[in-house]
């Protein structure tokens, strides 16, 4: 398997698809389970919740509390790891509707064993002071080439925490916004740090498209979410299964070559279907 950079690198690529807290429809979102569907239904990336537990092992959940995933409602960091996975996972996106499963909270340790060499990883720390560890974990597990760090790079002090942390050999990649009257300050910024890729918000479509050719020459990927969640705004996995091509498809010719969805298989079809 390639490197995550060079991969993403590629321009003879189809667009890659992220599996939002693992392909999560058939099993618990965040668990190994979960990364071991991203990887059969074919997805490019998976990405998973980082935190820390209270003794200090990083974990894998996305919310604050265990009570949408477990119906416990506690903390989640309040937990030693031992206690944590003792405590069986709800099925899919839990909900007290859901039905417990034989999964349990995976260590990123474990995570890391499963997808190195397998799928490529975008670890969201729901604590960024956690960058320097989780990048020492990823690079002690040899798993470093098949993981990216991210964290918002919006003005200088963002450009310069970003500098100091030590993420040594673990792609990083930005978070930011593009508008049509912010864009040039927007690029010199990220010019300075040269993320191979972005997870980007923007304003207007052909705010993108527009300046496809400086982003090519920056060599910096376009990473969009089209997650059924606010921050999407029109761009939503719910509208592309009525019209693909007016979600998926625009944003592909847009020059967007990353897509996080809660709907891999569904967007592995549609590529497929693109390409003849």
């Amino acid at each position: 398997m390639t490197h995550y950079v060079d991969y993403i690198a590629d321009r003879n690529r189809d667009p890659a698809i992220v599996a939002h807290r693992g392909a999560w429809r058939g099993a618990p979102e965040n668990s190994l389970a979960a990364i071991e569907r991203a990887i059969a239904v074919g997805a490019n990336i998976v990405e998973l919740d980082i935190r820390k537990s209270a003794d200090g092992e990083l974990f894998i959940m996305h919310d604050d509390t265990l009570l949408r995933m477990a119906g416990i409602d506690r903390d989640a960091e309040t937990f030693t790891i031992a206690e944590l996975q003792a405590i069986a996972l709800r099925e899919d996106d839990g909900g007290e509707h859901r039905a417990t499963t034989d999964q349990r909270i995976p260590t990123l340790k474990q995570a890391l064993e499963i997808i190195r060499g397998r799928i490529f990883a975008d670890l969201d720390l729901k604590d960024r002071d956690l960058f320097s560890e989780v990048a020492a974990c990823a690079r002690d597990m040899g798993a470093a080439p098949y993981v990216d760090l991210k964290t918002s790079v919006m003005t200088r002090e963002d450009l310069n925490w970003v500098r100091a942390q030590t993420i040594h050999g673990v792609p990083f990649m930005a978070m930011t916004d593009f508008t049509a009257s912010g864009f040039d300050t927007t690029m010199a910024l990220l010019g300075e740090i040269q993320p191979f890729m972005c997870e980007i918000h923007f304003d207007h479509l052909d705010t993108i498209s527009a300046n496809r050719q400086r982003f090519l020459g920056a060599k910096m990927a376009l990473w969009v979410n089209t997650l059924d969640q606010v921050g999407s705004g029109e761009w939503r996995d719910d509208k592309a299964l009525i019209d693909p091509d007016s979600i998926w498809g625009r944003l592909m010719d847009a020059g967007i070559s990353v897509f996080q969805t809660d709907r891999p298989e569904e967007l592995k079809a549609y590529l497929a279907e693109r390409r003849t």
